[in-house]
């Protein structure tokens, strides 16, 4: 009932929101005569009523070149393969030849991979760019099968074998445990494809190390307080009719009650940063909230064994994750060179918890294994943002370029 209700109030509120966005761009023209003022206040207002609201269509990447030095190089977007559940998306730029391939690994945790479009920009400057794209499964039909926690390990296997030998693994957040497993699962099968490189960054290896309020969220119910609280069905004439999911608008409203006056504050902002000609600042506040408030759907089976297995059990560290029937192992590691990323300021994936799979990885020599805490960042600013570009991406750059 809880999607119904949702959808239902989503049906009636968007043609608002679409009002709202053409009086927005109508009384911006009308703002340019003598009655400037009163018109960019209203035009703000409509700004914001256009903005405050989710909407489940994946933005675009809108990587159409990068600028490097003053120059700039054209980049082509292309699916180089596709799944049911995710494509594998690759970004090309013109010059660079034989450049080293890095598999970037994007959440699968109620936003499109469309967040990383910054740490993707960046990584193009010295590489062939492989993206996971996943797919809201509000679309997909039941006859595509479930989705759990084996399925996206399977998921990156693929990927990498795709790319073939020698391609270098990034993960961002919540998929590093299962890129660590799905290292950990190739290099126990002796696959001529293992990762040549691993790089984890901000993820809960090990939630046990300095617990965060969402690992502390995630244990104040047992697992079917959340299938019977947090789970909803797709209701028709959507694609995945039928199909129970965490749905998205549950997750954003749950991380946004954390920071609620942060958020409330942005938007008070937006709207006098606009009525103050401040139209650079205010256009960085709807950005942000274009992307953020893009949203998707978790199938109910990865959503409910994420919760489970990484935030409650914390089954990996503890050498009890399972896939397909059989222990993962990350000490078989041994060919892959490892480095840990964190933030200082962290309050999603604290200090400690990425650093833990060093010592998980307790095959791979002491040179294979590296570690970069970046003072004064935050979750997002370990990806995205100024410090990632001139602090940490050059860590992250010559970790890859020295395990080639």
């Amino acid at each position: 009932m809880i999607y119904n209700a949702y959808q239902a109030f989503t049906d009636v509120s968007h043609p608002v929101r679409l009002l709202a966005s053409s009086a927005d761009r109508l009384l911006n023209v009308w703002s340019t005569t003598s009655f400037a003022s009163p018109m960019q206040r209203m035009a703000a207002w409509c700004e914001v009523v256009a903005l405050a609201g989710f909407t489940h269509a994946r933005p675009d990447y809108e990587i159409p070149f990068v600028e490097i030095d003053g120059q700039r190089f054209w980049v082509d977007e292309q699916v180089v393969l596709s799944q049911p559940f995710g494509d594998l998306l690759r970004f090309r730029r013109e010059g660079l030849l034989d450049a080293p391939k890095v598999l970037l690994i994007a959440p699968m945790s109620g936003h499109y991979a469309t967040l990383l479009r910054g740490t993707i920009r960046t990584l193009l400057r010295d590489f062939d760019v492989y993206v996971s794209d996943w797919k809201n499964v509000r679309n997909i039909p039941l006859s595509a099968g479930d989705f759990g926690l084996d399925d996206y390990i399977q998921y990156m296997i693929d990927f990498i074998k795709f790319m073939g030998p020698q391609t270098h693994v990034v993960a961002v957040c919540q998929p590093t445990v299962a890129a660590l497993a799905a290292t950990a699962v190739m290099a126990q099968d002796k696959d001529n494809n293992q990762p040549a490189s691993l790089t984890l960054m901000a993820g809960p290896i090990d939630v046990r190390v300095n617990p965060t309020k969402v690992n502390d969220l995630a244990n104040e119910h047992p697992i079917s307080w959340f299938k019977e609280k947090l789970i909803g069905t797709i209701p028709s004439p959507l694609g995945g009719t039928g199909r129970r999911v965490y749905p998205g608008f549950l997750q954003l409203s749950a991380f946004m009650s954390m920071n609620l006056e942060r958020h409330q504050k942005s938007f008070v902002d937006l709207y006098r940063l606009r009525v103050d000609g401040e139209h650079a600042k205010a256009d960085a506040i709807r950005d942000f909230y274009q992307e953020y408030f893009a949203i998707m759907d978790l199938a109910e089976t990865f959503y409910l064994q994420t919760v489970e297995e990484v935030f409650q059990k914390a089954s990996l560290p503890q050498g009890k994750l399972m896939f397909k029937g059989s222990a993962v192992d990350p000490k078989a590691i041994r060919k892959t060179f490892l480095l840990t990323v964190e933030g200082e300021r962290d309050d999603i994936c604290a200090v400690g918890q990425t650093l833990a799979a060093q010592d998980l990885c307790s095959g791979l020599r002491p040179y294979m294994k590296s570690h970069h805490l970046q003072p004064g960042v935050g979750h997002y600013g370990v990806f995205n943002g100024k410090k990632w570009e001139a602090q940490i991406y050059p860590v992250v750059r010559n970790h890859i370029q020295s395990s080639m």
